[in-house]
């Protein structure tokens, strides 16, 4: 799998028409299969069965990650409601230390948070050395709720898409690897995962009435979504557009990303200081 194909490139225009939610096209089978595999089992059969593997290997990834203790990863999960990104942070980070793992929801802002500029409420998060900190929304709904409910004048919003360029090249310069991942899902994907919740008791605590509300600013948030990826995808802070309608594709396809950005870092387990060699436990 190349995950490089939902990789937004910098200075490109976004049409989320051309970016398909039910695409799985790196999916090859062949890659999973063996010869236990049931020959008539569905994709999505071979596929989940391949996501513990790749759970394995990010944990083994990210214990060296902690371990080595140079490096920081920033990953950022945006998304329409019902986009996935608690299915998404449950699924792909299951087994990894939550001692090194920390997941942040940005909610709606307080009033202390409102009193300060935008970016104040979301600096005290970011990773420190050895720390894989993630974003469950973030500092982007500033270009996105603001823009579509008009909260703010528009030539406060706009001026943002900079202030967050250099925010994040301040991180990366400053150690933080960066991975920005939208979950690209249909409209009718969401109007099936919110009709789920209604069916479901078990599920009305995640249901609220206002998301009817915000469902009709959908054409809205789609090109707000748009301009936050033609002006914030960067070489050294990528925006990813993930498939997300087929769950466990999304899942494969985050993983792989990760799995890619952890091995692509120079880690190793740092050497003891002290002489180990005959030391002998009785």
């Amino acid at each position: 799998m190349n995950p490089d194909k939902y990789r937004v490139k910098p200075g490109s225009k976004v049409d989320l028409d051309d970016w398909d939610p039910d695409d799985k096209s790196e999916f090859d089978r062949s890659d999973y299969d063996n010869d236990l595999a049931d020959p008539d089992a569905s994709d999505k059969d071979v596929g989940e069965v391949q996501l513990p593997e790749l759970n394995r290997r990010l944990m083994e990834l990210q214990r060296k990650f902690y371990a080595d203790g140079r490096h920081r990863l920033l990953v950022v999960l945006q998304a329409t409601d019902t986009g996935g990104k608690d299915g998404t942070i449950r699924a792909v980070f299951r087994g990894t230390n939550p001692q090194g793992v920390k997941v942040t929801s940005f909610k709606r802002p307080t009033d202390q948070e409102l009193a300060h500029d935008y970016l104040w409420r979301v600096h005290p998060h970011v990773p420190a050395d050895g720390m894989i900190s993630v974003f469950n929304r973030s500092h982007y709904e500033d270009v996105l709720v603001v823009r579509v409910h008009d909260i703010v004048p528009k030539e406060r919003w706009k001026r943002r898409y900079g202030h967050i360029r250099d925010f994040e090249q301040l991180l990366v310069d400053e150690g933080t690897t960066i991975v920005k991942i939208y979950l690209n899902i249909s409209k009718e994907e969401q109007a099936e995962r919110l009709q789920a919740r209604l069916d479901d008791p078990d599920k009305h605590w995640k249901f609220e009435l206002g998301d009817l509300k915000e469902r009709e600013h959908w054409d809205d948030y789609r090109q707000a979504f748009e301009a936050m990826l033609e002006e914030t995808s960067t070489k050294d802070a990528p925006w990813y557009v993930v498939p997300a309608n087929r769950k466990w594709y999304r899942n494969l396809v985050i993983s792989q990303i990760l799995i890619d950005t952890l091995e692509s870092l120079d880690l190793a387990y740092p050497e003891s200081d002290e002489d180990l060699s005959n030391v002998t436990i009785v």
